[in-house]
């Protein structure tokens, strides 16, 4: 029960990655508000958490938004009673694509949300933490970001290999107001975004043991337990981090 008594809050929590955190910490104590842009998932999740006798509670939010970053920070607070973790993980994929061609809209998104998402987050969860006694900041990165290996995915890996960079130049800047920053880089992850278009679980099985050392993608609740050491008080002499968590890929 690393978390009891604090409140958690965790963007992109309708689904996968997001889901599989939110359920995690509120196993462990904590009261979870998850924020996303589309309602009826983020409600599914709160049901999850509270069927397993846990606390949550959902938010609207567009995290590229400062005023719905700084809402969803300020509505954390009111409902839970401070903010002590957050776990950024709201995201969305870029489509495969060549740089030079590339649609500039696709480019402009993944940006948007993943880099400037994140900035803006950080940046009304700091200013809470900071005046409050500190807490623990984890970001969602992702291992492309790390080894840039495939082709038609450079929107994608220069979005997230910027969230590494956000995550290293804010732990810095604010680990002397008693925030600690770190990230999480997982490979491929059970969730939506794993699937191409039209592939079935098989399908996908059979692509990734051959793509993955270990054999198999990577179980949501994997990423889960990489997030909860980074944000618990074990971790408390890392600062600055990029934990990578894909099966070998990497290495």
């Amino acid at each position: 029960m690393r978390f009891t008594d604090r409140a958690v809050l965790v963007t992109g929590g309708g689904t996968g990655l997001g889901r599989a955190a939110a359920l995690a910490f509120a196993r462990e104590g904590a009261s979870v508000m998850v924020a996303g842009r589309t309602e009826e998932p983020l409600k599914e999740t709160v049901r999850l958490v509270e069927a397993e006798g846990g606390t949550a509670a959902h938010t609207l939010a567009d995290v590229s938004d400062s005023g719905d970053a700084a809402r969803m920070v300020a509505e954390t607070v009111r409902r839970f009673g401070g903010l002590h973790v957050a776990f950024n993980n709201a995201g969305v994929f870029v489509p495969f694509s060549p740089l030079a061609d590339l649609d500039e809209d696709a480019w402009a998104t993944g940006l948007a949300v993943n880099a400037t998402g994140t900035f803006l987050s950080m940046k009304h969860e700091i200013a809470h933490m900071r005046a409050h006694g500190g807490g623990a900041i984890v970001n969602m990165a992702s291992n492309i970001g790390v080894h840039g290996r495939r082709p038609g995915l450079g929107g994608y890996t220069v979005a997230k290999a910027a969230v590494s960079a956000l995550t290293r130049a804010a732990a810095l800047d604010h680990i002397g107001d008693g925030v600690r920053i770190n990230s999480v880089s997982p490979g491929a992850a059970d969730g939506p975004m794993s699937f191409q278009p039209g592939e079935s679980p098989a399908e996908r099985a059979a692509r990734y043991a051959d793509a993955i050392p270990l054999g198999r993608i990577g179980e949501a609740e994997e990423i889960a337990a990489a997030v909860l050491w980074l944000a618990s008080d074990e971790a408390a002499f890392v600062v600055g981090h990029d934990m990578v968590v894909d099966g070998g890929v990497t290495a």
